[in-house]
């Protein structure tokens, strides 16, 4: 199956760039602290200061480090133009769920006068508890796309503490965000972001809102014809699936061992749904 590929001139990235200050539950005790995004550490300080390098994003954004990192958010721009903010622990790996609410952020683009409310709400993902929630997602105003962005969350309540959190989106580089998005093939965009026989709205979200030439850019992919019993193989080819190329297709994970078998699966999940098997039946035997 054909491979999709793109150049990518001009598109929307995050900055790693952070600035985050907490605010204390007095209003007559406010302590500010200052963190700031690894490329800045390391810049700063050197590599001995003893930072560590976040792990990327699992949706292809930037690791955003709140208050020293007790906390972390990954940070990005979803095909739609809309603002997503996932919640992490001190460990990013780790889901941080909070009280499911309407956020309210700030966006200023370069060259702008003042900032733009955008009300960021809570968005629920699989596995949230009843009134938590692990996301929160905002509409970014048409006259701010395409421009170098700065986005600030004011009040960020988590667990009794109060946040104020600072990121910004540069223009101009390489990106898995909107624009990259954007610039991938029609067709690809076609079968990855709407809906269709067991391939759900709720999948496209749980995927990142992107489509895998963007997600899967500068992985290279190794086929091994030989798994060995009890290794997950990929539901097209057969061959031994790599973990790096996952996907998730009627509300499961699935892994393959390219792109191009992650096509074929989901054009049968929404072409002929009744043909699909559970993703552990495909394990070596």
């Amino acid at each position: 199956m054909q491979r999709y590929t793109t150049k990518r001139r001009l598109v929307l990235v995050i900055g790693l760039g952070v600035g985050v200050g907490l605010v204390g539950c007095s209003r007559e005790e406010v302590q500010e602290k200052q963190s700031v995004g690894k490329a800045e550490h390391n810049t700063a300080h050197g590599q001995e200061s003893g930072g560590h390098e976040h792990k990327p994003g699992a949706h292809g954004g930037a690791i955003v480090e709140i208050g020293e990192d007790s906390y972390h958010a990954e940070a990005l721009l979803d095909a739609e133009g809309r603002v997503r903010v996932f919640m992490l622990g001190s460990d990013e790996t780790r889901i941080k769920e909070l009280r499911d609410q309407a956020l309210t952020s700030y966006i200023k683009g370069d060259g702008e006068t003042e900032a733009v409310s955008v009300e960021l709400r809570g968005e629920r993902q699989d596995g949230d508890s009843e009134g938590m929630v692990s996301q929160f997602v905002g509409e970014l105003p048409a006259n701010l796309r395409g421009k170098s962005l700065t986005v600030t969350v004011p009040n960020l309540p988590i667990d009794g503490e109060r946040f104020r959190v600072s990121f910004r989106l540069e223009a101009g580089g390489e990106s898995h965000g909107s624009n990259a998005v954007a610039m991938a093939p029609q067709e690809e965009r076609t079968l990855y972001l709407t809906p269709g026989g067991k391939y759900t709205q709720e999948d496209i979200d749980r995927n990142g809102a992107t489509v895998p030439s963007v997600k899967f850019q500068g992985v290279l992919t190794e086929h091994d014809d030989n798994p060995q019993v009890g290794d997950r193989i990929c539901p097209i080819s057969k061959t031994k699936a790599n973990e790096k190329f996952a996907w998730v297709i009627g509300g499961e994970v699935y892994t393959f061992c390219c792109p191009p078998c992650i096509d074929e699966y989901v054009a049968k999940a929404k072409e002929k749904p009744d043909e699909l098997k559970p993703a552990d039946s495909f394990v070596k035997q």
